[in-house]
């Protein structure tokens, strides 16, 4: 029999799926939701970083990689430039979650904002060593901001919605292992 730390996080795996799953079907759908052709947040990346400072056990690295290329894949993108770069900014965000928890939330979004504006700019700068047609400056900025506009309904989602909860200082699991 499974123990219930296993599956809680593997049913977790699978929502963080689903998630994915919806999202590219809203966007995939032939209507054109964005009124003037604005760019809407990027809800994989910001549920995948509230996710990792709030139970970092939730997102692994491999489906993240995967969801991440699948996502450049699908939106024709450069292929796994922005999801390698989403990747790092995923990872440094884990390494930091044990620290933030015990800080306010105004300095996680600070964070999440600092590693999301190092992700466009090196993504930028990328683009334009290699001579890649990029969106205008005004456009990125314009996603920048409503991305990170959006980070404290994601978190709002999870943590009431969908219960990840962060983790208290100094929590165990039920096998009395810190999480």
């Amino acid at each position: 029999m499974v123990d219930p730390v296993t599956t809680r996080r593997i049913t977790y795996w699978c929502l963080f799926l689903l998630i994915w799953a919806f999202v590219m079907f809203v966007r995939l759908l032939p209507i054109d939701i964005q009124a003037g052709g604005w760019p809407g947040p990027n809800w994989l990346i910001l549920f995948a970083y509230a996710w990792v400072l709030r139970r970092p056990n939730f997102v692994p690295v491999l489906l993240a990689a995967i969801l991440f290329f699948l996502d450049d894949m699908i939106f024709m993108q450069i292929p796994g430039l922005l999801a390698g770069l989403s990747l790092i900014g995923l990872e440094f965000l884990r390494s930091r979650a044990r620290f933030s928890r015990e800080l306010p939330f105004l300095f996680e979004w600070t964070m999440v904002a600092g590693t999301i504006l190092c992700i466009m700019v090196a993504n930028r700068l990328i683009s334009a060593l290699f001579v890649v047609t990029q969106p205008g400056f005004g456009l990125e900025s314009f996603y920048f901001v409503v991305t990170v506009a959006t980070y404290p309904v994601v978190v709002l989602i999870s943590s009431q919605i969908l219960g990840v909860r962060q983790a208290a200082p100094g929590e165990v699991d039920q096998m009395g292992q810190r999480v």
